[in-house]
């Protein structure tokens, strides 16, 4: 029997989840939550053989449950049932160490087919995403935005993009905040991008967090 935990901020998300998956042979619902620190909980006392879990949940959200999940517990294998099918969320999870990636759109008959790919040691991403992710991957890295900034620039912005604040920033290039104030507004400005969300999301793009950990 496949033993599954539930972690979403949603009731009637969990409760629609679980009479899916109650309805197959094999799979028991051991446990639910809310939020990602009582899902953690739940993996320690339940054990598990799969935790499901949403990204946007309170107190410690998907990501970082993610992360505290395959440190603590490498063996268990964790999907990510989400409404997020932009490209950035799908990255930051499998780099987390996530095992599948699925939208809150994707039927029984692909849940059921994601299962059976984790339990296999396989990574699965639903078709939505993988389609956005291989687009990416396709397009012209050569013509990157950030081909002509400055080393200082690019230290900024890598900093930025790790989700440090212009005080953090400040001390760890021994920069004053007025002055890492000043790089953050010209980033913003030449890369052509509203704020730091945008910024993380055209770094991605462009590969420019290849070889960074994300935040």
């Amino acid at each position: 029997m496949i033993r599954i935990i539930l972690a979403d901020d949603h009731s009637l998300v969990r409760t629609g989840l679980r009479r899916l998956l109650d309805d197959i042979d094999n799979i028991t619902v051991v446990g639910e939550s809310d939020n990602g620190n009582d899902a953690i909980v739940q993996v320690e006392e339940l054990k598990p053989d799969i935790a499901i879990l949403d990204i946007n949940m309170p107190g410690l959200n998907g990501i970082k449950t993610t992360e505290i999940l395959r440190r603590d517990y490498p063996d268990l294998k964790i999907i990510i049932i989400s409404m997020h099918a932009d490209e950035m969320f799908p990255q930051r999870l499998l780099k987390a160490g996530a095992n599948a990636y699925l939208t809150k759109d994707s039927g029984i008959r692909e849940i059921t087919h994601a299962i059976e790919e984790v339990l296999e040691g396989r990574h699965y991403i639903c078709t939505e995403v993988a389609q956005k992710l291989a687009q990416i991957k396709a397009g012209n890295r050569n013509e990157s935005p950030f081909k002509g900034l400055s080393k200082r620039e690019l230290e900024v912005l890598s900093l930025m993009i790790k989700g440090m604040k212009v005080a953090e920033i400040s001390s760890s290039l021994s920069l004053s905040p007025k002055t890492v104030s000043t790089y953050r507004s010209r980033l913003l400005g030449k890369l052509d991008v509203q704020n730091d969300v945008e910024l993380t999301r055209l770094a991605m793009q462009h590969g420019f967090l290849e070889e960074s950990p994300l935040p």
